[in-house]
Parts: structure tokens; C-alpha cells; sequence
């Protein structure tokens, strides 16, 4: 007597081959991101600190996706070697002074390996050869730069609006302020008398002829630009009108 019916062995059958299929799918995108299926070449670089990079992070080079880490290992207290692996196809353009940085796809997005551009001169790199690294900046650090940074302007306002140091007491004291105004106005007052006497040494009989002197020069020299201004019109209609008769007489012909 057959104990399983045929729609029993079809579903089986389907369920084998979904299993298969996503195992094969899964194997292709594994492959794909460990560039299982293409040529590839190694090369390390070593860090103090890698910042949560991981295994499996992509490497970029000029903003494309080129490699991946491949392994990451702890030489000593104060180095940590990290192995890549590149695509064959663009180690012609990886120079040997190329460097390796840690970045991010984002502000808080996977941590990644940066290649950057090396100079022309420098020659290709080699199978298995180490690149120089940047070390990363991190971000706990950064905060706590700017929180440091935050209680200091807190304790300069505190002050200011305290009225301590000069500027508080600019800020925050009458009397200052006051004074302050008051030597503006000074200083306009300062100005007013010298325009004054100014006007009363132009007209004083002893320094009238300097100030006619300086007058006159002025004029001439303004008198001198007019004239070549003029010099310069009349050249150019000349010119003008000799080219019109040379075009006429061409038309002629």
C-alpha cells in the first residue's frame, strides 16, 4: 500500500527545491561580497585603533567599492593589522603611497576602508604589500572636544553678564558706558574743529597760496585728462571715417 500520496511528494518536492535554490542565492551573495567569483589580490595595513571596522566592510577607492576586509587581527597592545582584499582589475591604478583610512557609508551608517589616491610618479602596488594608514578620529572624542568647548563660552557669558573683565564691565556698568559716549562725542567735536580750521587756513592771507597752488595743480591735472580724453575721440573718428572711404572706394571697385 503506497503511505504517501502524489500531491504529498509534489509539495516535497517544491521544498527541496526552494531549499536548494536559497542556498545556492545565499552562496552567489556570500561569494559576491567575499569576491569569491573574481580575481583578487591582498593587501594590509595596520591601525592603533580600527573603530569597530569588521570583517565583511567594503574598501572604496576614489568613491567605489573595490574590495572587502578580509581578516582583522591583534599584532600587539598598540597595533591591529588589518588584511583586504582588492579587485585584480584595479590594482593598476592602487599607487604604493596610497593610503588606507577608516570612514562610514554615513553619519552613523557601517564602518568602512578608504583608499586614497596616490601620486603618478609612485609605482603600483605588489601582491601582499602594506599601505599607510590614517588613524581614524572618533567621535566620543570629538564630543567631548566640543562639550569642553560649550562649558568654556558658558563660563565667558557667565562673567560677561556677571560684569567681570572689561568687556562685562563695558557691557553691564552705566558710568562706563557712559564715558564711552560721551568720548565719541568728543571725537566728533574733535573732527568739526579741525574741518574749521581747515577752512580758516585756506582763506588766511599766509597759506592762501599753497591751497591756490594745490587748487590749480588740480585743475590742470583734471583739465590734462579732458584733453586726451578729447585727443583719444577725435583719433578714433578719424579712423572711423577713413575706414568708411576705404570701404566706399572697395565698393566701388
Amino acid at each position: 500500500m503506497e503511505t504517501h500520496t502524489q500531491k504529498f511528494k509534489i509539495r516535497l518536492g517544491l521544498f527541496i527545491a526552494g531549499g536548494l535554490a536559497l542556498f545556492i542565492l545565499a552562496i552567489f551573495i556570500i561569494g559576491k561580497q567575499k569576491n569569491l567569483f573574481n580575481p583578487v589580490f591582498k593587501l594590509y595595513s595596520t591601525f592603533y585603533n580600527v573603530s569597530g571596522l569588521q570583517v565583511g566592510n567594503n574598501i572604496r577607492f576614489s568613491g567605489i567599492t573595490v574590495g572587502t576586509v578580509d581578516r582583522i587581527r591583534i599584532i600587539n597592545d598598540s597595533t591591529v593589522k588589518v588584511d583586504m582584499l582588492i579587485k585584480k582589475e584595479v590594482q593598476k591604478f592602487i599607487k604604493s603611497d596610497c593610503e588606507v583610512a577608516i570612514g562610514s557609508s554615513g553619519l552613523i551608517g557601517d564602518k568602512l576602508l578608504i583608499i586614497t589616491q596616490g601620486s603618478t610618479e609612485a609605482p603600483v602596488v605588489k601582491e601582499g604589500q602594506q599601505l599607510e594608514s590614517a588613524e581614524p578620529v572618533e567621535l566620543d572624542a570629538i564630543m567631548a572636544n566640543l562639550q569642553v568647548t560649550s562649558i568654556q563660552l558658558a563660563e565667558i557669558m557667565y562673567k560677561i553678564n556677571s560684569g567681570n573683565g572689561t568687556l562685562g564691565r563695558l557691557i553691564n556698568d552705566s558710568t562706563i558706558a557712559n564715558d564711552f559716549g560721551q568720548t565719541m562725542v568728543n571725537i566728533k567735536t574733535s573732527s568739526k574743529g579741525f574741518s574749521e580750521n581747515m577752512d580758516a587756513a585756506k582763506h588766511n592771507f599766509l597759506l592762501r597760496g599753497y591751497f591756490n597752488k594745490k587748487a590749480e595743480a588740480a585743475a590742470q591735472k583734471k583739465k590734462d585728462a579732458e584733453d586726451a580724453k578729447a585727443s583719444e575721440q577725435k583719433k578714433k573718428e578719424k579712423e572711423e571715417k577713413k575706414a568708411a572711404k576705404q570701404q566706399a572706394k572697395d565698393a566701388k571697385k
